[in-house]
């Protein structure tokens, strides 16, 4: 969770709030804010996406540190890419898979 509670602190201070403003807008308390940017406290999805409001961004945004939309999008891209190229290279085992099983009779 210190990826993320990371991620948080950087958004936070970009946009110029300190722990007690974003604390006040969550209507939680400041050291409750606080073990959320050091990680010493799991977040749940409602509390992910209510940051992520506030701050602007999408709740995925704040998980893998990528702020810029832009590059999500990019790398959102590349990794399908890379997914569609594991299974041509898959379906490529497979066929060698059956060609050994019928020449060896199986």
């Amino acid at each position: 969770m210190k990826n993320v509670g990371d991620n948080i602190k950087k958004r936070r201070v970009d946009l110029g709030l300190s722990q007690a403003d974003a604390a006040k807008h969550l209507d939680i308390s400041t050291p409750a804010f606080c073990k959320i940017e050091t990680g010493q406290t799991d977040l749940n999805i409602s509390r992910l996406i209510q940051i992520a409001n506030l701050f602007k961004v999408p709740p995925a945004a704040l998980i893998t540190g990528m702020l810029d939309e832009s590059e999500t999008n990019e790398d959102l891209l590349d990794l399908k890419q890379q997914l569609l190229d594991k299974e041509e290279e898959l379906n490529k085992l497979r066929k060698k898979v059956i060609e050994l099983y019928d020449k060896l009779g199986i």
